[in-house]
């Protein structure tokens, strides 16, 4: 399909999100663009959560990574519904019960000022480089499937993107990411399944002939039973689990849409029917990247891992596809974007500035320098997805998951001495623990044939950093616990 054909879809969509943008975002103030007013409705934020939840590299990387692992990712997703139940019932109450805008302000009145500051720090260096990765990957294949045909220098595709994600998120916030997620979400399951169910007749098959032909060819194994690998069922719930809680329930990204919702049930009902819907369709997606290399192997396509999905979808189907494909493809990329910056904004404001907190600054000022973040935010991306550019890592979701495992490992140590121990820490001291603990997690993946042999670390890596994480909070804790610090 013609590039030029394709770029003017990619512009209508936007200026679609920007239609929506301008009438949810009309006489927004701060509380709207950090939570919604607490008006937002629990089915929309619900819906929405699946995009960002989703991004543009699990549109890609999941069918991709299919030849190599299987169905194992099915694996991680049981552990995904565990973790959401804890969410659920053990988060989200405690967030309701102190009417937190910035979930770390919990660390704060828990555990102290420090504390507070490094989760809160923890929470901005994971979402920078989580959401730089997953907006790498999408603008590297909008860069060679439309802008390369304009001559477009890759860093120029990533500013347009950026000055796209600003403009329709600059002054609604969570207000309008909550109805743009919700119809970006809606595109993006539309291509999912239009490009299944394309696929599907075009080898002329069946649903139950498509499964018997993965598992012939090894697709569809769902369940690897060997301790040592990284892929072990026991492994991977079990992390599954903990990723979801920290990267959901300790994320102020995922939680600042949750706890804009009305009230604490509704909130439940929306993180719980999130993840059911998010189960069904990872499914999708793996059936899909076991479609895709059964359709590619029956045509010669050599393309395997994340440029699987887009070389055929690109060059081997109709137009109307690609553009469903392009559009889909957005439509997983803005949710996870939008909402990263509009939450670090709101982090480091709330968090490390303490705009909220300052009696000096009118609510005029407040808002110019929440805006002076944003803005500041979107620089920070476009340097840190060139860096990704340089790195050029072949499977994106791989390097997602184990840049969670280093950098959500302390906040799961913190939240976590906070809600099961009742003793108070020297705070000040608190900050050099949770930044010796991944240092001492990358020195154990480092050396792991040398200290366990055959055994290989995976996705629990990040539940050990919790758990050293952890335990340094006892070295340094006392059983007295203080009154509430303040958080100022």
């Amino acid at each position: 399909m013609s590039p030029v054909l394709l770029f003017s879809f990619v512009i209508g969509y936007f200026l679609i999100l920007l239609g929506v943008a301008w009438y949810t975002g009309k006489n927004s103030d701060n509380q709207s663009f950090f939570i919604g007013n607490r008006n937002s409705n629990w089915m929309l934020v619900a819906f929405g959560m699946v995009g960002t939840s989703l991004s543009g590299v699990t549109f890609v990387s999941v069918p991709g990574a299919v030849a190599r692992e299987s169905f194992a990712y099915l694996q991680i997703t049981i552990g995904y519904l565990l973790g959401y139940l804890m969410i659920a019932y053990i988060l989200l109450p405690l967030y309701y019960r102190l009417n937190l805008t910035s979930i770390y302000n919990y660390l704060g009145s828990r555990l102290g000022k420090s504390s507070y500051k490094t989760g809160s720090s923890f929470f901005i260096l994971s979402r920078v480089l989580g959401a730089t990765a997953r907006l790498y990957l999408v603008v590297n294949i909008l860069q060679e499937a439309i802008l390369n045909s304009f001559n477009i220098p890759f860093w120029a595709t990533t500013l347009i993107i950026l000055v796209m994600i600003l403009l329709y998120t600059f002054e609604g916030g969570v207000k309008t990411i909550v109805y743009t997620d919700t119809l970006q979400t809606s595109c993006m399951l539309a291509g999912l399944v239009i490009c299944v169910i394309y696929i599907l007749n075009k080898m002329d098959m069946g649903l139950g002939e498509s499964l018997q032909v993965m598992s012939q060819k090894g697709y569809s194994k769902i369940f690897f039973t060997d301790p040592n690998s990284k892929l072990f069922f026991v492994k991977q719930i079990i992390a599954g689990a903990f990723i979801t809680v920290t990267m959901t329930g300790m994320d102020q990204e995922m939680m600042q849409k949750n706890i804009s919702v009305k009230n604490l049930k509704d909130s439940q009902k929306n993180v719980l029917s999130m993840a059911v819907v998010l189960a069904a369709v990872l499914v999708i997606f793996l059936f899909l990247g076991g479609l895709l290399y059964i359709y590619a192997a029956s045509v010669n396509i050599t393309a395997t891992g994340d440029k699987i999905f887009p070389v055929i979808a690109l060059q081997h189907m109709p137009p109307y596809v690609s553009v469903i494909f392009i559009i889909a493809l957005i439509s997983a990329l803005f949710p996870s974007a939008d909402g990263a910056i509009t939450a670090l904004t709101s982090s480091f404001c709330i968090d490390i500035l303490g705009i909220q907190r300052r009696e000096d600054l009118s609510a005029a000022r407040q808002k110019k320098i929440r805006q002076m973040v944003h803005l500041s935010f979107a620089g920070i991306f476009l340097l840190f997805v060139m860096v990704f550019k340089w790195v050029n890592d072949p499977s994106m979701i791989g390097l997602l998951l184990k840049i969670a495992a280093y950098t959500y490992g302390p906040l799961l140590g913190l939240f976590s001495f906070g809600i099961l121990t009742s003793k108070s820490v020297k705070d000040k001291l608190v900050p050099y623990i949770c930044i010796a603990s991944p240092i001492l997690c990358f020195m154990l993946e480092k050396y792991q044939k040398v200290l366990f042999g055959s055994f290989e670390f995976g996705l629990e890596l990040l539940i050990i950093n919790g758990t050293i994480t952890f335990l340094g909070l006892l070295l340094i804790s006392a059983d007295k616990q203080p009154s509430a610090a303040k958080t100022a």
